[in-house]
């Protein structure tokens, strides 16, 4: 796929804005009810567990990882929205854990080339505009041998329920996420090493760790 013209990712990073703004007060009670009924909660840990050195965590929202990672990392939060860093910040200082904070686009990473040994991504990939724009971003932003930790959602492995996502995704009044990709390939494509991957919940969760070239 194609990478989508920064027109089109501007006006579709400006919608999403606008929703997680709405969204950030509610974000941790939503969050909460869909992965206790229907994604499962252990998947947060898993990923943070496998995090080292100086991590870059990409759509940190509320901070929800916070609590999961190794005290060695090296924590950098990155989210699309003021609203959603508010509550990673308070989150943090509640924790006592160090982390610093940036806005700015999974797109378009407002860091330099190889400034990381980790990159976590935990139910974002779902809703980025290009996800293959994001997942080079990801690897630029690695240092070589670099790990790449996602979990999300994706199309299911069972037929009826893959057919139920797609007419959600066709539904006029559904959000901007979007229930059919696979991150995955575009990780593959993009040259890192699958090291770690588990797919589970009839296909609709998948986790991974690859290792950057």
């Amino acid at each position: 796929m194609s990478r989508r013209p920064p027109a089109d990712r501007s006006s579709a990073n400006a919608r999403r804005r606008r929703r997680y703004a709405e969204e950030a007060s509610t974000y941790d009670r939503g969050s909460d009810v869909t992965e206790r009924w229907l994604l499962g909660t252990e998947h947060r840990a898993w990923a943070c567990s496998r995090a080292t050195g100086d991590t870059l965590e990409v759509a940190i929202g509320t901070g929800l990882n916070l609590p999961h990672y190794p005290a060695g990392v090296r924590l950098t939060g990155l989210d699309l929205t003021s609203e959603m860093l508010a509550g990673a910040r308070s989150r943090a200082a509640e924790l006592a854990r160090p982390t610093a904070f940036a806005e700015g686009d999974a797109q378009a990473l407002p860091f330099r080339d190889g400034s990381f040994d980790t990159v976590v991504c935990t139910y974002a990939m779902c809703s980025v505009p290009d996800e293959r724009a994001t997942v080079l971003e990801m690897k630029r932003v690695l240092r070589p041998g670099g790990k790449l930790i996602l979990v999300d959602h994706i199309r299911s492995s069972v037929a009826p329920l893959y057919w139920l996502q797609r007419l959600l995704e066709l539904a006029p009044t559904r959000m901007d996420d979007e229930l059919t990709r696979r991150p995955r390939e575009h990780v593959e494509a993009a040259g890192f090493r699958i090291e770690e991957s588990d797919r589970m919940r009839a296909g609709v969760v998948e986790r991974l760790v690859a290792r950057s070239s």
